[in-house]
Formats: structure tokens, sequence, C-alpha cells
């Protein structure tokens, strides 16, 4: 049985850099369950916010962030997608194996389960291509796959459907979905309003790297709280 490792507490947690704020102070709960979108305007923090929550980046001191278990074996059981994830110059099917193998099981089990993995989001004719020439659709969906393939509790993405066309990033949408039913906690950043409508049960709204709302997605897609947040969903420019 695997300790639960949510909900996780934040207090006060900023990230600096060169003497700059980030992110925050930010103090929030991120909840066991659900489908968290994170929007706002370009430079706004939500690549940081990512970072920060998944342990990437350096809190400040007085912040923390606040796991149900110890902090390592927290980030054991989490995934991260990026928006332009790094393939290693390996096959599809080694760059899905590879976070098993680095944790100590044998190869031929590791390639076994990549193998399902790679079924699973619809790449099993691709294994033995190299990663690295794939399309940026399959390249997002190998990424995927390695980041779930060891079976995280909460998966982060940034914005990982940016460069994507319409098909594939309908498909990976509907990943997604079929993994959070499955009970994975998703947080995941987009700028694109469409998919956040699409996805999200709630929504962060972060501006000048403050969390400016966090409510249910019906509650802010139609009576947004803040002025920030209504001139962003009119398509406004916001300083």
């Amino acid at each position: 049985m695997v300790d639960a490792i949510l909900p996780l507490s934040v207090e006060n947690a900023q990230v600096r850099r060169r003497g700059k704020v980030l992110v925050g102070p930010i103090t929030t709960t991120v909840s066991e369950t659900g489908l968290s979108i994170v929007m706002g305007p370009n430079g706004a923090g939500k690549t940081t916010l990512l970072r920060l929550l998944h342990g990437m980046e350096r809190i400040a001191p007085g912040g923390q962030l606040n796991w149900q278990v110890p902090e390592p074996k927290a980030r054991g059981q989490q995934g991260f997608v990026f928006q332009a994830p790094i393939m290693m110059r390996r096959s599809a099917l080694e760059n899905v194996a590879y976070p098993l193998i680095i944790h100590g099981m044998a190869r031929s089990v590791a390639r076994d389960r990549a193998k399902a993995w790679l079924a699973r989001v619809g790449l099993q004719g691709s294994a033995e291509k190299r990663a690295t020439v794939l399309s940026g659709g399959e390249r997002q969906k190998l990424a995927l796959a390695r980041a779930l393939i060891r079976q995280p509790q909460i998966l982060f993405l940034d914005e990982p459907c940016a460069n994507l066309d319409g098909r594939a990033t309908r498909e990976f949408e509907a990943l997604l979905l079929e993994i959070h039913q499955e009970g994975t906690r998703i947080v995941m950043s987009t700028h694109d309003i469409g998919q956040a409508r699409r996805l999200a049960q709630d929504v962060w709204f972060i501006h000048h790297g403050q969390i400016l709302e966090k409510t249910p997605a019906e509650t802010f897609f139609e009576h947004p709280e803040s002025m920030e947040a209504r001139a962003f969903l009119q398509g406004d420019i916001i300083e």
C-alpha cells in the first residue's frame, strides 16, 4: 500500500531570482483529487508555480511545502510533463522504460511495462523509432507515458499542448481525462481558454506571481472575481 502524499500544504512559499520575486508568497492547499488548470497572461508565473510545487525551485527562507510524507518519498510519487520535453537519443521504448530502470527494475520488466504504456498512448508502432524523430504530438504522448509509468499520485503539466495541432491536442486531452478518471491528480497550465473550459474542474488564475483566484471552473468562467481575470477572459492585454 502506497502512502498518500496529498493534500499538499503550501505555506508562505516564494521563489526569488536575482533579487526579483517570481512567484509568491503563496499559501494554499493542493487537494487529493481534481483536475486543476492554471491560467494567466504570459509572464504571470505559471511555469514557476508548477516547478515550485514539484520541488524544482528553491523556496525562499520562511516558506514551506508540506506533503503528507517526507519530501524524498513524495518526490517519487510525482510526474512532470514540460512544454518541450527532452528526449533522450534512444528509442521511444527506452525513453519510457528509463525511469523504471534507474530505480532498479530489471530491464526486461521495465521494457514490458513501457510497451504497455506506449500502446496506451497510441505509440505501439513507434517503439523502436528514435524518440528525437517523432512528431511534436508523438513526443508529448511519449513524455506523458514516461511521466506516468511509475504511477504517480499527482501529475504536473506545463502547457503541454502549446505547440500541437488540433488533432494532437484532442488526443492528448482525451488521454488526460482517462488518466484523471483513474485517480491521478492533475495540475496543468494552459494559455488556451477553450482547453481550460474543456478540462478544468477548478481554475487557479495567476498574475504577477500571485494566485488571484482559485475557484470552481464554472464560477471562474461565468463570474470571475478579479478585474484581471475578467480582462484576461475578454482577451484584453493585462499589464
